[in-house]
Protein backbone atom coordinates (compact mmCIF):
# COMPACT_ATOMS: atom_id res chain seq x y z
CA UNK A 1 0.00 0.00 0.00
CA UNK A 2 1.59 3.26 -0.92
CA UNK A 3 2.17 6.19 1.55
CA UNK A 4 -0.36 8.78 2.77
CA UNK A 5 0.46 12.32 1.23
CA UNK A 6 -2.44 13.57 2.89
CA UNK A 7 -3.91 12.56 6.18
CA UNK A 8 -6.31 13.86 8.66
CA UNK A 9 -7.62 13.05 12.52
CA UNK A 10 -10.89 14.54 14.09
CA UNK A 11 -10.76 17.19 11.84
CA UNK A 12 -13.73 19.63 12.23
CA UNK A 13 -14.57 23.00 10.40
CA UNK A 14 -17.23 24.95 10.20
CA UNK A 15 -18.76 28.60 9.80
CA UNK A 16 -19.70 31.42 12.41
CA UNK A 17 -19.79 29.06 15.06
CA UNK A 18 -21.56 26.28 13.43
CA UNK A 19 -19.87 22.77 13.15
CA UNK A 20 -20.44 21.42 9.41
CA UNK A 21 -17.31 18.65 9.81
CA UNK A 22 -17.74 16.55 12.49
CA UNK A 23 -14.52 14.43 13.19
CA UNK A 24 -13.08 13.78 10.02
CA UNK A 25 -10.66 10.54 9.77
CA UNK A 26 -9.45 10.41 6.27
CA UNK A 27 -6.60 9.39 4.06
CA UNK A 28 -5.43 10.20 0.45
CA UNK A 29 -2.66 8.08 -0.65
CA UNK A 30 0.24 8.86 -3.37
CA UNK A 31 -0.74 7.43 -6.94
CA UNK A 32 -4.88 6.97 -6.18
CA UNK A 33 -7.95 8.75 -7.40
CA UNK A 34 -9.72 8.98 -3.84
CA UNK A 35 -13.23 9.72 -5.14
CA UNK A 36 -15.60 11.93 -2.04
CA UNK A 37 -19.52 11.25 -2.70
CA UNK A 38 -21.97 13.09 -1.00
CA UNK A 39 -25.35 14.73 -1.06
CA UNK A 40 -25.30 18.66 -1.49
CA UNK A 41 -24.80 20.58 1.77
CA UNK A 42 -22.61 17.26 3.29
CA UNK A 43 -19.69 19.07 3.82
CA UNK A 44 -17.27 17.91 0.79
CA UNK A 45 -16.40 21.37 -0.13
CA UNK A 46 -15.64 22.51 3.34
CA UNK A 47 -13.83 19.90 3.58
CA UNK A 48 -11.49 20.59 0.62
CA UNK A 49 -11.06 24.21 1.63
CA UNK A 50 -9.90 23.11 4.43
CA UNK A 51 -7.69 20.72 3.53
CA UNK A 52 -6.10 23.20 1.10
CA UNK A 53 -5.77 26.50 3.65
CA UNK A 54 -9.03 28.42 2.22
CA UNK A 55 -10.44 27.63 5.35
CA UNK A 56 -9.28 27.74 9.05
CA UNK A 57 -10.13 24.37 11.05
CA UNK A 58 -11.41 24.51 13.96
CA UNK A 59 -10.31 21.15 15.76
CA UNK A 60 -8.33 18.26 15.07
CA UNK A 61 -4.69 17.68 12.88
CA UNK A 62 -4.01 17.37 9.15
CA UNK A 63 -0.88 15.58 7.95
CA UNK A 64 1.12 16.08 5.15
CA UNK A 65 3.39 13.38 3.91
CA UNK A 66 3.23 11.87 7.81
CA UNK A 67 3.97 15.40 9.22
CA UNK A 68 1.95 17.45 11.18
CA UNK A 69 0.59 20.87 9.22
CA UNK A 70 1.66 23.40 11.77
CA UNK A 71 1.22 26.89 9.74
CA UNK A 72 -2.31 26.76 7.55
CA UNK A 73 -2.12 28.96 4.19
CA UNK A 74 -2.79 28.58 0.72
CA UNK A 75 0.92 29.29 0.52
CA UNK A 76 1.67 26.56 2.29
CA UNK A 77 -0.21 24.12 0.90
CA UNK A 78 1.10 25.02 -2.75
CA UNK A 79 4.76 25.19 -1.36
CA UNK A 80 4.01 21.00 -0.23
CA UNK A 81 3.02 20.30 -3.69
CA UNK A 82 -0.66 20.82 -3.05
CA UNK A 83 -3.12 22.75 -5.80
CA UNK A 84 -6.84 23.01 -6.42
CA UNK A 85 -9.61 23.15 -8.61
CA UNK A 86 -12.21 25.21 -7.07
CA UNK A 87 -15.87 24.43 -7.79
CA UNK A 88 -17.22 27.00 -10.22
CA UNK A 89 -13.79 26.79 -12.06
CA UNK A 90 -12.83 30.48 -10.43
CA UNK A 91 -11.08 32.19 -13.51
CA UNK A 92 -11.52 35.92 -13.91
CA UNK A 93 -14.01 36.43 -17.21
CA UNK A 94 -12.41 39.67 -18.02
CA UNK A 95 -8.97 38.18 -18.33
CA UNK A 96 -7.68 36.68 -21.26
CA UNK A 97 -7.00 33.01 -21.03
CA UNK A 98 -2.87 33.97 -21.01
CA UNK A 99 -3.18 36.09 -18.40
CA UNK A 100 -5.35 33.77 -16.09
CA UNK A 101 -2.36 31.13 -16.34
CA UNK A 102 0.41 33.92 -16.33
CA UNK A 103 -1.56 35.22 -12.46
CA UNK A 104 -1.36 31.40 -12.18
CA UNK A 105 2.23 31.14 -12.36
CA UNK A 106 2.79 34.09 -10.15
CA UNK A 107 0.73 32.79 -7.38
CA UNK A 108 2.20 29.21 -7.28
CA UNK A 109 5.60 31.08 -7.05
CA UNK A 110 7.26 29.55 -10.00
CA UNK A 111 10.39 31.25 -10.88
CA UNK A 112 10.13 33.36 -13.80
CA UNK A 113 12.85 31.37 -15.48
CA UNK A 114 10.52 28.31 -15.55
CA UNK A 115 7.28 29.77 -16.71
CA UNK A 116 8.07 29.24 -20.44
CA UNK A 117 8.21 25.58 -19.78
CA UNK A 118 5.87 25.06 -17.35
CA UNK A 119 3.13 26.72 -19.80
CA UNK A 120 4.18 24.37 -22.49
CA UNK A 121 3.86 21.50 -19.83
CA UNK A 122 0.34 22.78 -18.92
CA UNK A 123 -0.14 22.97 -22.71
CA UNK A 124 0.83 19.52 -23.60
CA UNK A 125 -1.52 17.67 -21.29
CA UNK A 126 -4.20 19.86 -22.41
CA UNK A 127 -3.53 20.72 -26.09
CA UNK A 128 -6.92 22.43 -26.34
CA UNK A 129 -5.98 25.67 -24.50
CA UNK A 130 -3.99 26.32 -27.12
CA UNK A 131 -6.85 27.30 -29.64
CA UNK A 132 -8.19 29.82 -27.04
CA UNK A 133 -5.11 31.24 -25.15
CA UNK A 134 -5.50 34.73 -26.67
CA UNK A 135 -9.33 35.19 -25.78
CA UNK A 136 -11.23 36.26 -22.71
CA UNK A 137 -12.16 33.92 -20.30
CA UNK A 138 -15.76 34.63 -19.89
CA UNK A 139 -16.03 34.30 -23.82
CA UNK A 140 -15.48 30.54 -23.27
CA UNK A 141 -18.18 27.40 -23.20
CA UNK A 142 -18.26 26.01 -19.45
CA UNK A 143 -16.23 22.96 -20.37
CA UNK A 144 -13.13 25.81 -21.83
CA UNK A 145 -13.18 27.50 -18.60
CA UNK A 146 -13.29 24.23 -16.54
CA UNK A 147 -9.96 23.39 -18.88
CA UNK A 148 -8.10 26.54 -17.94
CA UNK A 149 -9.00 26.14 -14.27
CA UNK A 150 -7.54 22.66 -14.46
CA UNK A 151 -4.71 23.91 -16.12
CA UNK A 152 -3.86 26.63 -13.88
CA UNK A 153 -4.21 24.37 -11.00
CA UNK A 154 -1.27 22.29 -12.75
CA UNK A 155 0.83 25.31 -13.11
CA UNK A 156 2.73 24.41 -9.58
CA UNK A 157 3.27 20.60 -10.89
CA UNK A 158 1.33 19.70 -7.85
CA UNK A 159 2.30 16.06 -6.53
CA UNK A 160 -1.63 16.55 -4.99
CA UNK A 161 -4.62 17.63 -6.93
CA UNK A 162 -7.88 18.17 -4.69
CA UNK A 163 -10.99 18.52 -7.72
CA UNK A 164 -14.16 20.47 -6.12
CA UNK A 165 -16.97 18.97 -8.74
CA UNK A 166 -15.13 19.84 -12.00
CA UNK A 167 -18.57 18.59 -13.70
CA UNK A 168 -21.03 21.31 -12.41
CA UNK A 169 -22.00 22.24 -15.74
CA UNK A 170 -20.60 19.67 -18.31
CA UNK A 171 -21.98 17.20 -20.11
CA UNK A 172 -21.05 13.98 -19.37
CA UNK A 173 -19.46 13.42 -22.55
CA UNK A 174 -17.45 16.87 -22.31
CA UNK A 175 -16.48 15.53 -18.24
CA UNK A 176 -15.20 12.26 -19.97
CA UNK A 177 -12.69 13.88 -22.17
CA UNK A 178 -11.41 16.54 -19.37
CA UNK A 179 -10.82 13.42 -16.86
CA UNK A 180 -8.81 11.73 -19.78
CA UNK A 181 -6.08 13.30 -19.60
CA UNK A 182 -5.90 14.23 -15.53
CA UNK A 183 -6.48 10.41 -15.03
CA UNK A 184 -3.59 9.54 -17.84
CA UNK A 185 -1.21 12.28 -16.16
CA UNK A 186 -1.68 10.86 -12.75
CA UNK A 187 -1.09 7.31 -13.29
CA UNK A 188 2.13 8.69 -15.53
CA UNK A 189 3.57 11.03 -12.38
CA UNK A 190 1.80 9.01 -9.22
CA UNK A 191 0.24 11.86 -8.55
CA UNK A 192 -2.57 11.82 -6.00
CA UNK A 193 -6.37 13.22 -6.50
CA UNK A 194 -9.01 13.74 -4.46
CA UNK A 195 -12.04 14.08 -6.56
CA UNK A 196 -15.63 15.28 -5.25
CA UNK A 197 -18.33 14.66 -7.30
CA UNK A 198 -21.97 14.46 -8.28
CA UNK A 199 -21.67 12.90 -11.52
CA UNK A 200 -21.09 9.33 -9.72
CA UNK A 201 -20.90 6.97 -12.55
CA UNK A 202 -18.14 9.02 -14.54
CA UNK A 203 -16.30 9.53 -11.32
CA UNK A 204 -16.08 6.09 -9.91
CA UNK A 205 -14.61 5.25 -13.89
CA UNK A 206 -11.69 7.01 -12.57
CA UNK A 207 -11.53 6.37 -9.16
CA UNK A 208 -9.06 3.99 -6.91
CA UNK A 209 -11.18 3.98 -3.69
CA UNK A 210 -14.49 5.95 -2.71
CA UNK A 211 -15.26 7.67 1.23
CA UNK A 212 -18.71 8.85 1.41
CA UNK A 213 -19.30 11.73 3.38
CA UNK A 214 -23.11 12.48 5.16
CA UNK A 215 -23.99 15.47 7.39
CA UNK A 216 -20.27 16.18 8.16
CA UNK A 217 -19.22 12.75 8.48
CA UNK A 218 -17.50 10.01 6.80
CA UNK A 219 -20.11 7.27 6.53
CA UNK A 220 -18.34 4.81 4.46
CA UNK A 221 -15.22 3.68 2.68
CA UNK A 222 -15.26 1.67 -0.82
CA UNK A 223 -14.30 -0.15 -3.95
CA UNK A 224 -15.67 1.65 -7.12
CA UNK A 225 -16.64 -1.81 -7.99
CA UNK A 226 -18.75 -1.93 -4.24
CA UNK A 227 -21.02 0.75 -5.67
CA UNK A 228 -21.84 -0.19 -9.72
CA UNK A 229 -25.39 -0.74 -9.48
CA UNK A 230 -28.21 1.93 -8.82
CA UNK A 231 -29.51 0.51 -6.10
CA UNK A 232 -25.92 0.54 -3.53
CA UNK A 233 -25.43 4.16 -4.44
CA UNK A 234 -29.14 4.58 -3.82
CA UNK A 235 -28.08 3.33 0.22
CA UNK A 236 -25.50 5.99 0.59
CA UNK A 237 -28.09 8.88 0.17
Amino acid sequence: MSAPILQTRALTAGYGGRAVLNGIDMTLRENEVLCLLGHNGAGKSTLVKTLFGLMAQSGGEVFVDGAKRERQSVRASTAAGIALVPEGRGVFPSLSVEEVLKLGLWSADVPPAEHAARLDWVMAVLPDIKRFYKQRAGSLSGGQQQMVSIGRALLSRPRCLLMDEPSIGLAPKLFQDLLGPIRQLQQDTRMSILLVEQNVREALKVSDRVVVMKSGSLIREALPGELDTNAKLMELY
